[in-house]
């Protein structure tokens, strides 16, 4: 199961295709259905839950944060494009980018 895990983590992190998985690791048809099936249990959601809760503990803050906050940016678009307007605050004519930070 490590080899299956390391062979997971070096595609992921390399960005490579599958196809490409070295013959030092188990058949890539086999680490892909792992792959699959961890993704479709929801294995990698609460890695990721559980390391974010231990990496905000080590920096002396609550294990889940209590807040999110919701940020725009306004962006300077040419002529062509989609809808644009003006955004007050900033004096600046161009696109309403929104995205949210946690």
């Amino acid at each position: 199961m490590r080899e299956i895990i390391n062979a997971i983590f070096y595609i992921l992190r390399g960005d490579i295709p599958w196809r490409m998985l070295p013959d030092c690791f188990p058949p890539r048809q086999t680490v892909y259905a792992w792959f699959l099936t961890f993704l479709a249990r929801g294995v990698w959601e609460s890695i990721n839950h559980h390391l974010v809760m231990l990496d905000r503990e080590l920096v002396c803050r609550e294990a889940s944060p209590t807040a999110a906050i919701i940020d725009s940016q306004s962006a300077k678009t040419t002529e062509a494009g989609g809808p644009r307007g003006y955004d007050a605050g900033k004096n600046i004519n161009g696109r309403k980018r929104h995205g949210t930070c946690q």
